[in-house]
């Protein structure tokens, strides 16, 4: 079973969606092609670097780490979060119809027997119905529809609402999923430094009284 995404709420992102940025374009495949086994690419050692140091003060695993890319989609930087326990969770947006495309990277596996046990979009109760697509799994249901890639030890899923996206589009994604590299880990993942512990100074304070800045206007101001 899929567990629930301690992040911002998809449906939440609509106000939001004007403060984001870091967009990344991709052509879209075929229409004869299907998701190789390795489309979301090996994962790669989480090691110690930036990504590590970044993921791990997020309280994601590194290793479930992955940005993805689709024509006219940027990513809600809002929306980049914790899925379950350690899991990874971000959505790109299309800035013309406001669609939304969802990334989601956490453990576990996909199997013609499990496939349809587990709800697209993390509706349980909603039947779901399973398509091999090369080594991925092409699913729908509750109005939403899904690429899931199981990779080794954990799946990465591409979701989006079935009217809203195409299924071409959402293939394209699914397809460039990817461990990202040190810029895109820039966009990606907020800064693992603390905030400031000491207050900044403001040159409009004066050093006397209660502190309250210094508002005087001069004659014939």
């Amino acid at each position: 079973m899929i567990r629930h995404a301690r992040v911002l709420p998809v449906l939440a992102l609509a106000p939001l969606l004007l403060t984001a940025c870091g967009s990344e374009n991709a052509g879209a495949p075929g229409p004869s092609a299907s998701v190789p086994a390795s489309a979301a690419g090996p994962a790669a050692a989480p090691g110690t670097g930036e990504l590590a140091s970044r993921a791990q003060a997020m309280g994601v695993a590194p290793e479930l780490v992955y940005v993805t890319e689709a024509p006219g989609f940027t990513l809600a930087q809002q929306s980049v979060g914790v899925l379950g326990d350690d899991g990874f969770s971000a959505t790109w947006v299309d800035g013309e119809t406001n669609a939304l495309l969802r990334l989601a990277v956490d453990r576990g596996t996909v199997t013609a027997d499990t496939c349809p046990e587990q709800p697209v979009g993390d509706m349980s109760g909603e039947h779901t119905t399973c398509e091999r697509d090369g080594s991925a799994w092409y699913r729908t249901g509750a109005g939403r529809h899904e690429y899931a890639l199981p990779e080794e030890g954990h799946v990465v899923r591409v979701s989006a609402e079935t009217d809203a996206v195409s299924r071409d589009v959402l293939r394209a994604a699914a397809l460039a999923a990817h461990r990202p590299d040190a810029a895109e880990t820039d966009r990606l993942l907020p800064s693992a430094e603390p905030a400031p512990s000491t207050p900044v100074e403001r040159g409009d304070l004066p050093p006397f009284g209660d502190g309250a800045p210094d508002n005087h206007v001069d004659v014939g101001g």
